[in-house]
């Protein structure tokens, strides 16, 4: 394939050495002259390992060039990459200008271009800046139709500095995310040798993936070395405890827990995460990390509330109370705080999970339905269907699988607030998802 590369900086120059290396003709598209030297010299403008090898011998080869000319680059490529830098404005947001300028030069040049080409920006940007100011500009420099008369994509690199070349043939994910299927399928060419994961979706999602992804990294370095701090002060090696953290890859290391919705409970998390925070504040250790993550939690609460109540409605059915499907324990569950608020606001309620049984409950549990949140056991019925007959507004509080048939279920009028994503069918009555 002949591909055009706009920005010969870190991510430009090793996406043009590897491209060319994999046999795909590359032209590198820069304004400043000394990087397009450079390369037309056989030699890197960046210092990356084993970039500079390729370089050389895919210049010599003929599969190289680099260019100041935008027109000769985009006429004379089947593929544009935009790797342009997007660094922070001072307060925070992104300066996209260089984006801009690349996607009014090469809608220019795509003006006068009769076969299809696809526009894939590389450079990270936030979401909405493909539709709200790639696509416009390159629409308006055109004068042609994105995923009509052109293809654009965003394709996030997932490169670190230092390993970039390996990275680059061995990625954890090749996201693209695709204005219409021609493009997508003109790119996926590019990585069809390479054994990782292949996800098509949305232009929004893949711009969002990257973001996702960073914050992710940045999480756990802060996350490591708070704790870090903490078992320094006890006189414990924070690596060690690290090292045996990381050996789990059930439960720390894996997908579990990383699907968004409603607010965490139980026994365990809000007593332990309580506990080592105060613990941290004993010793005046300042961890922001740690001492977030309740607060956090009492506003997905919170959203979940305020949610129930726009709805408008007075009559309010809740099905799954307690803090997680396939448990009668209801200590610390989030449900149990929203049901106890809008008790207090006036609403009526009714409650049904089959597992808060009161002929079962035993020991700690029993004690915390009858004497802690007695007024909440008078509210609870026998059957799903109880619920349905009765409120306006339902409630999906944990993932019980008797709970999947609801949307079927719905009558006119009734709407649903779902804090568990128990379905992906929003049909049969106005539905609600708490991050979806």
């Amino acid at each position: 394939m002949k591909i055009s590369i706009f920005g010969l900086g870190y991510v430009g120059a090793v996406s043009a050495g590897c491209l060319a290396s994999d046999g795909h003709e590359v032209i590198g598209v820069d304004p400043n002259r000394t990087k397009v030297d450079l390369i037309n010299q056989g030699v890197t403008p960046i210092i990356e390992k084993d970039i500079g090898e390729m370089i050389a011998a895919t210049v010599k080869s003929g599969l190289l060039r680099a260019t100041v000319d935008v027109r000769d680059a985009v006429l004379g490529s089947d593929m544009s990459l935009i790797c342009v830098g997007t660094p922070s404005q001072l307060n925070g947001n992104l300066d996209l200008s260089h984006v801009r300028k690349v996607c009014e030069q090469i809608g220019a040049a795509i003006k006068d271009k009769d076969a299809f080409h696809v526009v894939v920006a590389r450079s990270t940007m936030l979401p909405g800046s493909m539709s709200n100011l790639v696509i416009p500009t390159l629409e308006a420099a055109s004068g042609k139709k994105a995923g009509v008369d052109f293809g654009v994509c965003n394709n996030p690199e997932f490169l670190r500095e230092g390993t970039a070349v390996y990275d680059y043939y061995h990625p954890p994910k090749t996201v693209i995310g695709e204005s219409d299927e021609r493009a997508g399928a003109l790119l996926v060419e590019l990585y069809a040798k390479m054994e990782a994961p292949l996800v098509r979706t949305n232009v929004e999602t893949a711009e969002m993936v990257k973001y996702t992804d960073n914050t992710w990294h940045a999480v756990k370095v802060a996350f490591a070395n708070e704790i870090g701090n903490i078992c320094k002060a006890v006189g414990i090696d924070g690596h060690k405890v690290m090292e045996i953290f990381c050996q789990d890859t059930k439960l720390n290391l894996s997908s579990y827990y990383m699907k968004p919705g409603f607010a965490f409970g139980g026994s365990c998390l809000p007593k332990d995460v309580r506990a080592l925070t105060y613990k941290a504040r004993s010793l005046d250790l300042d961890l922001p990390l740690l001492n977030s993550i309740l607060p956090s939690n009492q506003k997905q609460v919170d959203k979940g509330l305020k949610m129930i109540m726009d709805k408008g409605a007075r009559k309010v059915g809740i099905l799954g109370f307690s803090f997680k499907a396939g448990t009668d324990d209801l200590r610390e569950s989030p449900l149990v705080d929203v049901i106890e608020h809008l008790l207090g606001k006036g609403y009526e309620l009714k409650l049904y999970d089959k597992n808060v049984n009161l002929a079962a409950l035993t020991g700690a549990n029993q004690d915390y339905i009858l004497n802690h949140i007695p007024h909440i056991s008078k509210l609870m019925v026998d059957s799903m269907e109880e619920v349905l007959a009765f409120a306006e507004t339902i409630v999906v509080g944990n993932g019980a699988a008797e709970f999947k048939a609801l949307p079927g279920l719905l009558k006119p009028g009734q709407s649903v607030v779902d804090l568990v994503r128990i379905s992906t069918e929003q049909s049969g009555g106005q539905y609600d998802g708490i991050c979806w």
